[in-house]
């Protein structure tokens, strides 16, 4: 079993294998006093991307664009493959991405409006049609989502913390809030949104919270205090959930079961079996991402750290600590680079294995 405390952070500068990277050791978290130093290096590649405020989320798009929640600058800044900015969006305090099929951006973000003549701020969420701006992020027409009822406008202490897509483009919004007593809409809840016809054009509709998720449950099937939200590749609604409220498993993996008996979510990966359902094996989880093979990364921003795992939830190459990262709080995987929101030293970092180089 592999750890991520007490880091060994080992610069390998005579092994470079181009005058662009550095290695970092993959640690063995293994229950002995004298620690095994694996053969699975990280190489980190630069340049390293900077001119970023606190970023807290990276998508790496179905478009092949790069999006950054440039959360403190309020913008969501727009790359290529290679780092170059094209565009940017001034949206205030972005913290959560998402893109359907449809090319469409998801944002959770903030706005601030005018009410009784004071200024009150919320957590919103907001949707830029790419497509009808010409993929131009600046000219996108942007719909806000949330807060859209007079009650949502009673409630600004709600908070919208992640957001993910499926294959036919619905999609889900986490939220987060003091209020958790009722069991008819509680704070802590993901929302499920899906096309519906209305007045003869579809529109984004609120269907229902999900179900069996305890607002304030410190075990499985949880919903306190989701701090985002990932999906999985082709057509099935599974997902990864992370959180930040008192809870033993702070990483889950739900599975969406559909029978004759039962429709919705349950738990995969079954408690103190892997590695990943250890109790307390995380402190504060912000954000994961999928590889090609479904492994699992687990940004921790508390950690400093990475964490991988295998879809079983068996913890693979997982690296970080202080000297690495300070509060990374998304990841993002393409083409065979793992790139990492380092969110308090206020740039993204770009990493290979060395067993993925050819």
């Amino acid at each position: 079993m592999k750890k991520t405390t007490n880091i060994l952070f080992i610069i390998f500068a005579s092994l470079l294998l181009t005058n662009c990277v550095d290695k970092f050791v993959a640690p063995d978290n293994s229950p002995s006093t004298n620690q095994v130093i694996s053969d699975t290096l990280y190489i980190q590649k630069t340049p390293v991307w900077t001119g970023f405020n606190r970023p807290q989320d990276i998508l790496i798009g179905k478009d092949n664009f790069i999006y950054i929640a440039d959360t403190d600058n309020n913008r969501i800044v727009l790359l290529n493959l290679a780092g170059h900015v094209v565009g940017e969006r001034q949206i205030k305090k972005p913290v959560a991405l998402a893109q359907d099929f449809q090319f469409n951006i998801i944002v959770c973000a903030q706005f601030d409006t005018l009410i009784n003549g004071s200024t009150i701020n919320y957590s919103a969420v907001y949707k830029l049609d790419m497509v009808a701006g010409n993929h131009h992020i600046e000219n996108a027409p942007i719909t806000r989502l949330l807060p859209k009822t007079s009650f949502d406008f009673l409630r600004p202490d709600r908070e919208y913390t992640g957001v993910t897509s499926f294959y036919d483009n619905g999609f889900l919004i986490a939220r987060k809030g003091p209020s958790n007593a009722t069991l008819i809409d509680p704070d802590n809840s993901i929302l499920l949104y899906r096309k519906a016809i209305v007045n003869g054009s579809k529109i984004d509709t609120l269907i229902s919270r999900v179900p069996l998720l305890e607002p304030l449950g410190t075990g499985l099937m949880s919903a306190n205090k989701i701090s985002s939200l990932n999906s999985f590749s082709g057509n099935k609604y599974d997902i990864i959930i992370t959180l930040i409220g008192e809870n033993s498993f702070k990483t889950q993996v739900l599975e969406y079961i559909q029978s004759e008996d039962f429709s919705g979510y349950r738990n995969k990966l079954a408690p103190f079996v892997t590695s990943m359902m250890t109790v307390a094996k995380f402190e504060q989880p912000e954000g994961t991402c999928l590889d090609i093979f479904d492994n699992i990364f687990v940004a921790d921003a508390a950690k400093d750290s990475i964490f991988k795992f295998n879809s079983f939830g068996d913890e693979m190459e997982s690296f970080g600590g202080p000297d690495v990262f300070n509060s990374p709080h998304a990841v993002a995987y393409f083409d065979k680079t793992l790139y990492v929101v380092d969110t308090d030293n206020n740039r993204i970092l770009r990493f290979v294995l060395s067993t993925d180089i050819d």
